[in-house]
């Protein structure tokens, strides 16, 4: 199994080859740089595997939510790639890639994955691990306040750059464990879509496409005067 893998959902550019168990890997904070960064370390992470496009098995993303210019940029390169080796392409949902990040740091199995979906509002999902079938939703991605953010039963692990950007999230919730710093990684992304290209599980380049959430591109001009972001 050869599998290449990107995210950009957040300001750190990750990449990922390997076989599900080994893995050469790129994680660079590049702030708004991805597109220029993504295609040299994807070079850099075949060469270290000694492998090319045409030899592997398939290409996943992080298929969002989080940035907007970000995961539209993963989706874009994968698809590119993609069509251009002929591949099959496995969108991976980021707050899916977020919770798999905390089971490898903390050997979490309940994880609420909240990122940071600026103008004062979070992307946050639910995820319950099975130790055969994996991952299952719990609670699917939403974009709320903090405030709105229902609170799980309090053994649940928070994950994700929202417990950072709203420091009284996790105590408000009643989380006894978090990790503010954790984020969505291309390792992540690509041990989530090992199975799925085992079953098959794989959608054409051209099929691809980004998860939102918010579905909103712009903003207003009162919005930007008053200094929020997308």
């Amino acid at each position: 199994m050869r599998i290449l893998s990107i995210d950009s959902s957040t300001d750190v550019l990750s990449v990922a080859c390997g076989d599900g168990r080994e893995f050469a890997v790129r994680d660079e904070r590049v702030g708004p740089a991805h597109a220029e960064r993504a295609l040299p370390c994807i070079r850099e992470v075949l060469a270290e595997q000694g492998w090319t496009l045409a030899s592997l098995d398939a290409i996943a993303f992080g298929a969002g939510p989080g940035s907007f210019t970000g995961v539209r940029i993963a989706c874009g390169i994968a698809q590119g790639l993609a069509l251009g080796a002929g591949l099959g392409v496995v969108p991976i949902g980021t707050l899916e890639a977020l919770a798999q990040e905390a089971w490898c740091a903390h050997d979490a199995t309940d994880v609420l994955a909240c990122l940071d979906a600026r103008m004062r509002e979070v992307y946050v999902a639910v995820y319950a691990r099975d130790a055969r079938a994996g991952w299952r939703e719990t609670r699917a991605p939403e974009v709320l306040s903090p405030d709105a953010v229902p609170a799980p039963p309090s053994s649940t692990f928070g994950a994700g750059d929202g417990f950072a950007v709203h420091p009284a999230l996790a105590a408000r919730l009643g989380l006894a464990r978090h990790d503010a710093a954790a984020r969505p990684t291309a390792r992540a992304v690509a041990e989530l879509a090992v199975p799925r290209v085992l079953r098959g599980d794989l959608v054409a380049a051209r099929d691809a496409h980004p998860v939102y959430v918010r579905h909103r591109v712009a903003l207003t001009a009162a919005e930007r005067a008053a200094g929020a972001r997308l």
